[in-house]
């Protein structure tokens, strides 16, 4: 397994920071795949997946960079892709994405060498690598992520806030535990970071930098020969990844109007009101009216949890939301 070694001050100064090109690349990983994790990914790609097929068709030389660069043999990102958040600021995707089209050609060679899992095949070794991969990266941005980014933001933030929330509770080990796939507090200042056979890292000095990202998938960056940040980018929390959930049955609908049964349905899990405002897509004014009806009605119970406010469904709210399950459950007496 891969483990970092965290000291302290690391993980107490640790933050969450939103990353555009992150988050395009995690888009990227999921077109490369082309299979889906929930239905909200399943349409995105039925949207976007035959164009994207067709750029790389018409550019092989990039498609085969972007298959070494994805370590599809070794599974290992090359570090040409994923440069790490600066840590400070809120830079806009074409800032960061700076950071891979410049990348000397050497370095790129040295990336794409160890996800490829091997010597770079002549054709590949290009001064315009780095060039190719920030293309097609634009690409994809500016296709698939940019006319959605302000919906996927507001859902990364809502993570964040979520993660805010269990720190409070019970720490960063309980925080850490279900971040990602294989991820968990070991102690004695140890994180494992995923369950592959890398050599353990001694991060402790570094910023440790936490990314969200919608699709389901994730990695650790930094940047070598000194880095001086670490990033660990994970998956949102699937009932923020789908930013759909449950549909809401259509008897409900009628009976408390399809805005307030939209919130009744999600909060079978705790959320909060950013993060209520991030999947239903309603305002911050109509989320809070529709919580203040659904309070009064005993609906809904709240907590508040560190910074943040809670909301979930009380038993009367369950009752009714699995009540209307069943057209017959609303039938007449006879």
């Amino acid at each position: 397994m891969g483990w970092w070694l965290v000291n302290a001050d690391t993980l107490a100064s640790g933050r969450f920071v939103i990353s555009a090109l992150a988050e395009t690349t995690a888009c990227v990983k999921l077109l490369a795949k082309g299979t889906a994790a929930h239905p909200r990914e399943r349409s995105w790609l039925d949207d976007h997946l035959p164009c994207y097929r067709r750029t790389l068709r018409r550019d092989p030389v990039t498609a085969a960079l972007l298959d070494a660069a994805l370590g599809a043999r070794t599974r290992w990102i090359a570090d040409l892709l994923t440069p790490p958040h600066p840590g400070v600021g809120s830079p806009t995707f074409h800032e960061e994405l700076a950071a891979v089209r410049e990348t000397p050609p050497e370095r790129a060679y040295a990336d794409l060498e160890v996800s490829f899992g091997g010597p770079l095949p002549a054709e590949l070794r290009r001064p315009d690598a780095p060039g190719r991969i920030a293309g097609l990266l634009e690409w994809v941005w500016t296709n698939t992520v940019e006319p959605d980014w302000e919906r996927r933001r507001r859902v990364m933030d809502a993570d964040a806030v979520a993660r805010a929330a269990q720190l409070s509770h019970g720490g960063w080990a309980t925080a850490l535990d279900d971040m990602s796939p294989g991820m968990r507090w070991l102690g004695d200042g140890r994180l494992q970071i995923n369950v592959f056979d890398y050599p353990p890292r001694d991060v402790s000095g570094a910023r440790l930098l936490f990314v969200p990202v919608t699709p389901r998938t994730g990695w650790a960056a930094w940047k070598e020969p000194d880095p001086d940040r670490y990033a660990i980018v994970y998956p949102c929390s699937a009932p923020l990844a789908g930013a759909g959930g449950a549909p809401v049955p259509e008897a409900l609908e009628r009976l408390l109007g399809p805005g307030r049964a939209r919130v009744l349905v999600l909060l079978e899990t705790p959320l909060s009101t950013t993060q209520l405002v991030a999947l239903t897509g309603q305002g911050l004014g109509s989320v809070g009216r529709h919580l203040r009806v659904l309070l009064d009605a005993r609906l809904v119970d709240r907590r508040r949890a560190g910074r943040s406010v809670l909301y979930y469904r009380t038993a009367t709210g369950t009752a009714l939301t699995d009540g209307v399950q069943t057209p017959g459950d609303l039938a007449e007496p006879t």
